[in-house]
């Protein structure tokens, strides 16, 4: 299957998830410690960005009993994301020693989560909840000492709070906004590329929503800080949860008042105007000039394929 076939138009990674969080069960102990000890169970297994992986046949199998998680070098401690077809489903994590020992093993492999999704290697339907165990194990690895007093938190609530014992403080996951935005100006639309892009890829532009600031006025901060471009009519379109570590990514439309690009080379190596046509030879991967769009994996993708096709600024 293609990423194309893969991420149909306004279906990008990570949006769709086959879990019921049965947030109702992350207070229960008593329940969450008989599911990890059922033999239905099964877990995601990550380490910093990588996801690891059964080999099965020409394909591989993401989803884990929790005896072949613990097999691999999986920390006990789990995290407990919902359930699915009533089994339970856990995220877990991994030291760098045991993901290291693991590459001498033919079973399984430990590979870049992003590189599997975007070759169709990991189904789609399983993404958002593999994004949620990643996210959770990446919190839960760089809070483990309380940011108000230094002392050593516990998890508590299946993996989705940590309590600290000494001052009682109450922590919890965040997740950090970001706008990421097609502008238009007429038939043309701006994308910009990073230094860390591929050769000749160009991408919608993007950035953190600051304290006390709306996703508007971050829409038109951002594309006037990188480009030099004021906005005006910015519409919401669609989010994408992006567990790089802990994002959402809120899709919007903007139009232009003005044309004349100055780029901040601290953000960005080049930003520039496309027209339709030169778009759509950009996200099918077929620009003479070897210039390409963002992957169907990511929303941006998405936000310039709707524009392409007519959809609305």
């Amino acid at each position: 299957m293609s990423a194309f076939e893969s991420f149909p138009l306004g279906q990008p990674g990570f949006v769709n998830n086959i879990l019921d969080r049965a947030a109702h069960l992350r207070g229960n102990d008593e329940r969450l410690m008989a599911m990890e000890s059922d033999a239905r169970s099964r877990a995601y297994v990550v380490h910093r960005d990588s996801l690891v992986v059964k080999k099965e046949g020409e394909g591989v199998r993401a989803l884990l009993s929790i005896d072949e998680a613990l097999k691999c070098g999986a920390n006990p401690g789990t995290i407990f994301l919902g359930l699915r077809d009533g089994a339970a489903v856990f995220g877990m994590g991994i030291s760098a020693a045991a993901a290291e020992n693991l590459m001498t093993r033919n079973d399984v492999i430990v590979s870049d989560l992003r590189g599997m999704a975007t070759q169709g290697l990991v189904p789609p339907g399983e993404l958002s909840a593999i994004a949620m165990a990643k996210s959770m194990v990446n919190w839960h690895q760089r809070h483990g000492y309380c940011a108000n007093c230094g002392q050593r938190t516990a998890m508590k609530e299946g993996g989705w709070k940590r309590d600290c014992p000494a001052c009682k403080t109450e922590h919890f996951p965040r997740t950090d906004p970001v706008v990421i935005m097609l502008v238009t100006h007429g038939d043309k639309c701006l994308l910009g590329r990073a230094p860390r892009f591929l050769p000749g890829m160009y991408s919608c532009l993007a950035g953190f929503v600051e304290a006390a600031e709306t996703i508007e006025d971050a829409v038109r901060r951002e594309v006037f800080e990188e480009a030099g471009i004021r906005c005006t009519d910015v519409s919401y379109y669609m989010t994408q949860p992006w567990p790089y570590p802990s994002s959402l990514m809120i899709g919007c439309t903007a139009r232009a008042a003005n044309d004349d690009i100055v780029v901040d080379r601290a953000e960005l190596e080049d930003a520039r105007w496309f027209d339709r046509d030169e778009a759509r030879l950009m996200i099918t991967r077929k620009h003479p000039d070897g210039l390409a769009g963002p992957h169907p994996f990511a929303i941006a993708h998405h936000l310039l394929g709707r524009w392409v096709h007519g959809g609305a600024t």
